[in-house]
C-alpha cells in the first residue's frame, strides 16, 4: 500500500510575499506554485501549479489592506488546497484582519471576527496560526485549532538591547493592560495605563493616566497602529504629564492614512513595529523613526513545530518539552 506523503508545503497570497518569503527561508524551505491573481472584473482567480495530494499545506496571507481582497484570496487559495486533496491545510494569518468588532456593544452591530473565523472553518482550514489577536477571546471564535503567537517578547528583546533608563511601559488603553504587564514583566519595570474615552473609531480622546510617568522613559504598547490617533494622543498626554522621552512598540504596522503624517508630527522618538504587515518604502521615507523588526523565524519555527506535531508553546518557555 502507498504511504500517504506528508510533505510540508508553504503557499501564499498577495499579501506580504516577502514575509512568506522570509518564512520559508528560515526553515530551509521554497514557497509552492500558486496563481494568485485577478480576473478582469476584480474577481479572485487561484490555481495551484503543483500537487498537493496527501500534504500537509500551510497557507500565509495577513489580511492587510486592501482587506477584503486579501480575504477572498485567503479564502480561495484554502478552497482549491481543499479541493486538490491536501492531507491538512493550515491558515497562517500573521494578522488577523476584522477583529475589531468582537463583540456588540449597541443593537444592531456585527460580529465581523466570528464571521471570518466561520468563513475560514468553511472554506477548508483544519487550524489555524496568528500573531497577537485584537482581544485574546477571538481564539474561541474557531471550531478548529488556533495557534496563538505573540511578538512581545521580540519587542522587549529589542528595547533590552537598547539599554535605556528609568523606564515604564505604558498601555494607551484599558484593553491593553494584559499585553503592557507582559512586556512590563519581561523588561522588569513598571506600568502605567492611558485612561481614554473614545467618541467614535479612530478618534480618541485622552482624559487620564495612571500610574509614574513624570521623569521616565516612556514605551507605549499596542497590538497595532492604524491611523495613529490612539497612539499619538497618549504620547502627547505623556509628555504634559512630565515623561522625558516617549518610545511607541506594536506587532502590527497598518499605518493607514493620516498615520504617517500623525506620527512623523508625534513626540515619539522611535516606533517599533513587525513585520505581519508590509510596509511601503513611501511610508518608511517619510517616517525615519520607523524600525520593524521580522517575525520569520518565529513564524517558520511555529509552521516547523505544527508540521512535526511538536508544542508550540514551547517557543515562549525557557524549557522544551514536546508534548
Amino acid at each position: 500500500m502507498e504511504l500517504i506523503s506528508e510533505e510540508l508545503k508553504i503557499f501564499c497570497g498577495n499579501a506580504n510575499r516577502r514575509l512568506s518569503e522570509a518564512i520559508a527561508d528560515s526553515i530551509g524551505q521554497c514557497l509552492s506554485d500558486a496563481v494568485v491573481e485577478q480576473f478582469a472584473d476584480g474577481e479572485t482567480r487561484v490555481r495551484i501549479v503543483e500537487n498537493v495530494r496527501g500534504t500537509d499545506a500551510f497557507v500565509i496571507q495577513p489580511s492587510c489592506p486592501p482587506v477584503n481582497d486579501r480575504m477572498m484570496e485567503l479564502l480561495i487559495i484554502i478552497d482549491a488546497l481543499r479541493r486538490a486533496s491536501a492531507r491538512r491545510i493550515t491558515a497562517v494569518i500573521p494578522y488577523f484582519g476584522y477583529a475589531r468588532q468582537d463583540r456588540k456593544t449597541r443593537g444592531r452591530e456585527p460580529i465581523t471576527a466570528k464571521l471570518v473565523s466561520n468563513l475560514i472553518t468553511e472554506a477548508g482550514a483544519d487550524r489555524v496560526l496568528t500573531v497577537d489577536l485584537h482581544a485574546g477571546q477571538i481564539q474561541g471564535f474557531f471550531d478548529i485549532p488556533l495557534d496563538h503567537l505573540t511578538a512581545i517578547p521580540t519587542l522587549a528583546d529589542y528595547f533590552k538591547d537598547q539599554k535605556l533608563s528609568d523606564l515604564v511601559v505604558v498601555s494607551p488603553d484599558a484593553g491593553g493592560v494584559a499585553r503592557a504587564r507582559h512586556f512590563a514583566d519581561l523588561l522588569g519595570v513598571g506600568i502605567a495605563i492611558v485612561d481614554k474615552y473614545r467618541e467614535k473609531p479612530n478618534v480618541a480622546e485622552v482624559m487620564n493616566i495612571v500610574g509614574q510617568v513624570k521623569g521616565k522613559t516612556a514605551v507605549l504598547v499596542d497590538e497595532m497602529i492604524d491611523t495613529g490617533g490612539t497612539l499619538c494622543r497618549a504620547a502627547d498626554a505623556l509628555v504634559e504629564r512630565g515623561a522625558d522621552r516617549v518610545f511607541a512598540a506594536a506587532t502590527h504596522a497598518v499605518l493607514t492614512d493620516p498615520a504617517t503624517r500623525r506620527l512623523a508630527a508625534s513626540p515619539i522618538e522611535e516606533i517599533v513595529v513587525c513585520d505581519t504587515v508590509p510596509v511601503s518604502k513611501d511610508k518608511l521615507d517619510r517616517l525615519d523613526n520607523l524600525r520593524v523588526l521580522s517575525l520569520a523565524e518565529l513564524l517558520g519555527q511555529a509552521i516547523d513545530r505544527i508540521h512535526q506535531d511538536r508544542s508550540v508553546s514551547a517557543l515562549f518557555r525557557n524549557s522544551e518539552p514536546d508534548a
